[in-house]
């Protein structure tokens, strides 16, 4: 098993709205680099606090962050996401991911 890379007590860190197939809510993201620009955790906020979704939202983003952590490729991720016949995430975890995908190639 690979040695979990932590990331530093102070990084640089990006916030930003995602919308999921038209719903009202926004739901907030929360990307955290390494130094070298690698995203290395993750943070989503998908209702209200104590939702159902809340839990299972906060939940996949620390899997997320651990696989990062752990050497795990968001591309790899994203490949092995559920996706409709036009290649379109079908939740809002693969919705999540393709915008880390996007927001890593940019850093």
């Amino acid at each position: 098993m690979s040695e979990r890379r932590r990331l530093p007590q102070r990084r640089r860190s990006e916030t930003y709205d995602i919308d999921y197939r038209g719903l009202k809510k926004l739901h907030t993201v929360t990307l955290g680099y390494y130094d070298d620009g690698r995203i290395g955790e993750v943070f989503i906020s998908a209702g209200q606090s104590g939702d159902v979704i809340e839990a299972m939202a906060r939940d996949t983003a620390v899997i997320i962050s651990f696989a990062l952590q752990l050497g795990a490729e968001l591309v790899d991720m994203k490949a092995a996401l559920t996706r409709d016949d036009q290649n379109q995430a079908t939740s809002i975890i693969a919705v999540v991911v393709d915008s880390m995908v996007e927001r890593q190639c940019r850093a």
